[in-house]
């Protein structure tokens, strides 16, 4: 009898720690040169009907002590914890304590009302047109990682004289609507957001390991930490995060049981009509869709409805892919800089959804993968207006030029890349000519749009002396210094190293660094400011500041 015990304690260890399914090893392979024990990389789990069929970790969680990754390490999740603020809003709303058509100054009495409402509604669909605080804490000269004070946020905010865009008009995707839920939720309910959630979601659920990462000064056991790689020399450097910023810290086992909720919901009334609402499109003021749900992306891969959520922060990675009408999900959480949570979980379920998949539901995906550099270039949108390509630190950026909207993209399939938490709009590369592609291709929201390669135009050589000085925004109460060096003209921003600018329209005065644009002022010929944008925040105003040669 006790041989018996022994040996069902032994193959049930064994198969919760290891979880071993017939494709175990092609599986393990994906994670290869992460299986190292000098390395970062990721903690993999794999459900299908309900149960963890397979989990594993692969590399160090800890590089200075030598800890292994496994399923119960706590890692960050970038914008995953969109998910459990707008659940967190929608329990309030069904506990009948605000609604999400309310007006976000009935909780924030003090921010500034602009042209038109904003709502609650807005912040959750990306559609309010508020800055983005991390755009506008980067050109005040503030580190990410370094610690700020939540109110200091928020007055930032408040600073704004502007929107990026009318309410309602557009969908821009950033992080201020989820830091003023986040304050919303504070009002609404009395407590904060980390209480709220631990009392509402992460305890009903059992998620013993998963808390709103509120305190910097909070320890967390079993904490995977996040590293970039090195430059120009191997190795690690660990990156040091000291601002906590409310983001979520959870584990491969504990998502399991949040994806498993949506199946058959557990929480506030236990109903499904929150789960509806969770994948209800948000709608613009033209009545079209934005193509997103609340904090979820739904796309088709290989013929199969996929909802699917990725998330990106201080050197974390992580990818919540589900296929709900398999019941079966795929959840990748890394901690290094350089990883693709999303490639390698398509990766998965081309394994383990082989058999599934519609034949020939993706023509492209099958082609040769290109190299990066031969997808960079101008791709003409419409006669005069491009995007530009380029390569940065060996990822792909996006450039639109007509409007300095940028944004990096990554590769999901063959040569098919999206951007980063935004799965409603594909870029597909093709047609490979004298080593470049020749054709950029744009899947959005159903819609097709074909952009060819264009060559490079010329512009009239500007007189560089013209844009050079001292310029300071009141909204942000910082200065950027731009100057002139040789033959080129360069931007300095508070405790960044200099940007060369690039003439991007002679005849408007615009010019670009990195992936912002400047859009130079004049008054009787003479520069007096500049327009900044940004993608994640536009049209923010410098004044150049006048010395006794030019009042």
């Amino acid at each position: 009898m006790k041989n018996l015990l022994l040996i069902l304690l032994i193959c049930s260890f064994s198969y919760c720690s290891f979880g071993q399914i017939q494709e175990s090893k092609a599986i393990d392979s994906i994670f290869l040169e992460w299986n190292k024990p000098d390395v970062p990389g990721c903690a993999l789990g794999i459900i299908n009907d309900g149960k963890l069929i397979y989990s594993n970790g692969y590399g160090i969680a800890d590089l200075e002590h030598d800890v292994e990754i496994t399923p119960t390490s706590v890692f960050g999740v970038g914008s995953i914890t969109k998910h459990f603020v707008s659940f967190s809003i929608l329990l309030l709303e069904e506990q009948g304590k605000l609604s999400i058509d309310d007006n976000i100054q009935k909780y924030l009495p003090d921010f500034p009302e602009y042209e038109a409402d904003i709502t609650i509604r807005h912040l959750l669909y990306h559609t309010d047109g508020i800055r983005d605080y991390g755009s506008l804490k980067y050109f005040k000269g503030i580190n990410g990682l370094n610690y700020i004070d939540s109110d200091y946020v928020y007055d930032l905010l408040k600073r704004q004289k502007e929107l990026n865009c009318f309410p309602g008009e557009e969908f821009i995707y950033g992080n201020s609507g989820q830091f003023l839920l986040g304050r919303i939720v504070e009002k609404a309910s009395g407590k904060s957001l980390r209480l709220f959630a631990q009392e509402h979601i992460f305890g009903p659920l059992g998620m013993k390991n998963t808390l709103f990462y509120d305190n910097n000064k909070d320890l967390i056991k079993n904490r995977a930490f996040s590293y970039s790689t090195k430059t120009g020399e191997k190795g690690y450097n660990n990156i040091i995060n000291r601002n906590a910023g409310g983001g979520l810290r959870t584990t491969i086992e504990d998502l399991v049981k949040w994806d498993q909720n949506f199946y058959n919901n557990k929480l506030g009334k236990g109903e499904q009509l929150i789960i509806q609402k969770m994948h209800e499109e948000g709608l613009l003021n033209n009545g079209e869709s934005t193509g997103r749900p609340l904090g979820l992306q739904i796309r088709k891969y290989k013929g199969l409805k996929v909802v699917g959520s990725a998330g990106s922060g201080f050197g974390y990675k992580a990818q919540l892919m589900r296929f709900p009408d398999e019941n079966f999900s795929v959840i990748i959480l890394a901690n290094r800089e350089d990883a693709n949570p999303t490639k390698m979980a398509y990766q998965v379920a081309d394994i383990l959804l082989e058999n599934k998949f519609v034949s020939d539901s993706n023509k492209e995906e099958a082609k040769k993968e290109f190299s990066l550099n031969q997808l960079v270039g101008d791709y003409e949108v419409v006669p005069n207006r491009a995007v530009e390509i380029t390569l940065k630190n060996d990822m792909l950026h996006v450039l639109q030029k007509w409007d300095g909207a940028a944004y990096p993209v990554v590769n999901t399939i063959g040569n098919t890349y999206e951007i980063p938490n935004y799965s409603a709009m594909q870029l597909v590369f093709s047609d490979l000519e004298n080593s470049f592609t020749q054709n950029l291709t744009v899947f959005l929201e159903g819609s097709k749009f074909i952009f060819a390669r264009k060559e490079k135009i010329e512009f009239s050589t500007p007189i560089l002396d013209d844009y050079t000085g001292d310029f300071y925004s009141h909204e942000l109460d910082a200065s950027f210094l731009i100057y002139k060096d040789g033959e080129d003209l360069f931007v300095k921003i508070v405790n960044d190293d200099p940007m060369k600018l690039s003439l991007y329209d002679y005849h408007n005065d615009a010019f670009y660094f990195s992936d912002d644009l400047l859009r130079f002022t004049r008054s009787n010929g003479v520069i007096t400011g500049f327009e900044l944008d940004a993608g994640r925040v536009n049209n923010l105003k410098f004044e150049k500041k006048m010395t006794d040669a030019n009042k």
